[in-house]
């Protein structure tokens, strides 16, 4: 298996080999349209990672390397762990300082999503206000979501993103949500029920499985995205789980669609199942 199919098995698409010795951002299968997945390659040794299955980069090798050749793979891949690890220090601080020139406002991402009122870390750089979700790991900030006013969204290079997360709520029931727009909807919709929740927005479906593995128990809100990586996600957690029954749309999404009651009756029949 060559790389561009090692790539192509992890669902991020790859037309011909990048540049050699660099991170690459390219398209995902399930979002051909932006830049979810990462590649680099090293002639005999490549790293691929989409963003919406993977925490960690999955590493191919060429195939009927002598001895030499595995021990320079070797040497590449520690090589890789020690500027990885370098990289998400220098994206955790970078995120810090970001937060630290963010003011509180509304923001046009919000508005769309149908909360024109609530108030986020806006960051006002030179032509954008651009929003900032702040990811944690055990309390400790590693990075950050940025969020352009007509919804384009990234993080920052070489950030963690493995187990990071944005939570709302102290108590209550877990509620596992892979988008920021889904945790407000969820947030509206637990409201309306009355029901004390902790919400935790994963920012990617195969986080959502690693932050779920640190829970007790809680729901999972589902993409129903075409690939159907987020039911199946939601599966191997083995939490009840609510998805639409409407190709390509989330929580939020339906939120819109049905207004806030409809979804949480929805809501409510998943929590019964607990």
């Amino acid at each position: 298996m060559n790389f561009v199919q090692f790539c192509g098995v992890h669902g991020v698409t790859l037309r011909q080999l990048p540049p050699v010795g660099r991170w690459v951002r390219v398209p995902t299968d399930d979002k051909p349209h932006s830049k979810n997945g990462a590649v680099k390659f090293m002639g005999d040794v490549g790293f691929v990672q989409n963003w919406a299955t993977q925490t960690e980069p999955a590493v191919w090798r060429e195939q009927g390397q002598s001895t030499e050749a595995v021990a320079r793979v070797r040497q590449i891949a520690d090589q890789g762990a020690r500027e990885a690890r370098e990289a998400a220090q220098k994206a955790a601080s970078r995120a810090q300082y970001i937060l630290s020139e963010c003011e509180l406002a509304p923001h046009p991402y919000l508005a769309s999503k149908g909360f024109p009122e609530d108030l986020a870390n806006v960051w006002n750089r030179e032509a954008d206000n651009v929003m900032v979700i702040p990811m944690r790991c055990g309390g400790q900030i590693v990075g950050c979501q940025l969020i352009k006013p007509e919804g384009d969204k990234k993080f920052l290079y070489g950030q963690r993103s493995g187990g990071a997360e944005f939570v709302m709520g102290q108590r209550g029931i877990h509620v596992l949500c892979e988008g920021y727009a889904t945790a407000l909807s969820a947030r509206a919709a637990l409201n309306n029920l009355k029901t004390p929740y902790v919400l935790h927005t994963t920012f990617s479906a195969g986080n959502m499985k690693k932050i779920a593995q640190a829970l007790p128990s809680g729901v999972v809100l589902a993409d129903n995205d075409a690939s159907r990586t987020g039911e199946r996600v939601a599966k191997e957690i083995g939490w009840p789980y609510w998805m639409s029954d409407v190709v390509g749309e989330d929580f939020n999404d339906a939120h819109q669609r049905m207004g806030v009651f409809s979804v949480a009756m929805q809501l409510k029949k998943v929590l019964q199942m607990r």
